[in-house]
């Protein structure tokens, strides 16, 4: 890394020849991205006779089973799986009375112990 030196009464500076921050530089403060997902969209949509993404996304998952490309099916499968199927999965947990009876006795016992006071 080339450098130059500049002598000053006080102490020595090292200017860097590799550029930096200068006036008028970089994206100006507010600018916005030259493509957005919206407007992606709303073209493809544009161009599709009005079909939405999603609507083209089945159309080509049915048209590459018709077809028995299972390679494109495959990647189909994931991306419903790794995208659509997050939002649906739910886990329910149901205790039973004596469970839940532990579960209190248990709560009980720890707070007594932390607090001192003596359970009734």
């Amino acid at each position: 890394m080339k450098t130059d030196s500049i002598e000053t009464p006080k102490e020595k500076k090292k200017i860097s020849s590799r550029g930096g921050a200068r006036p008028g530089c970089g994206r100006k403060k507010g600018s916005k991205n030259h493509v957005s997902v919206e407007d992606l969209l709303a073209s493809l949509e544009a161009r599709s006779g009005g079909q939405r993404y999603e609507e083209l996304l089945v159309e080509d998952f049915i048209s590459a089973r018709n077809e028995g490309d299972k390679n494109v099916v495959l990647k189909y499968h994931n991306l419903i799986l790794n995208k659509v199927m997050n939002t649906l999965a739910k886990i329910e947990v149901t205790d039973s009375e004596d469970a839940i009876q532990a579960k209190q006795l248990a709560f009980a016992e720890a707070l007594s112990k932390l607090t001192g006071i003596k359970q009734d």
